[in-house]
C-alpha cells in the first residue's frame, strides 16, 4: 500500500506533523511555497533538520554544502543563493559514501 503522495512527510502510521504558513507572518517563505506549487503542482515543502541521520545538524554554509553533495538532494537554497546539484562539480561517490558511513544512525 502506498503510504501517501508525499511519503517523505508521512509517518508509517499515516500521520504527519503539519505546519502552516501565512503571507502576513512568513512572507518570504510563503512566496517561495507559492512559486514551488506553481512550478511543481505540489504545495508542500518539507521542513526538517538539515543533516544526515546520525550527523550533527548543519550549522554553517560549508557543512550545508558538504551534506548537500553527499546526499541525493537536487537543490540547496541558502539565503539568496540557489545551488543545483546538476551544476556542481562531479561528486566523488566514494568520498560521499565514506562521509555518510562516518555517522551511526540513532
Amino acid at each position: 500500500m502506498k503510504r501517501s503522495d508525499i511519503p517523505a512527510v508521512t509517518h508509517v502510521d499515516m500521520s504527519a506533523r503539519v505546519q502552516t504558513v501565512d503571507e502576513r507572518r512568513h512572507g518570504r517563505f510563503w512566496r517561495l511555497m507559492k512559486e514551488f506549487k506553481r512550478r511543481t503542482g505540489c504545495g508542500v515543502i518539507i521542513n526538517t533538520s538539515f543533516n544526515i541521520r546520525g550527523e550533527p545538524i548543519v550549522c554553517n554554509p560549508a557543512e550545508a554544502y558538504r551534506c548537500f553533495m553527499a546526499t541525493e538532494m537536487d537543490a540547496l537554497v541558502m539565503e539568496g543563493c540557489l545551488l543545483l546539484k546538476s551544476e556542481q562539480p562531479k561528486r566523488d561517490d566514494r568520498a560521499a559514501r565514506e562521509f555518510i558511513a562516518g555517522f551511526q544512525p540513532d
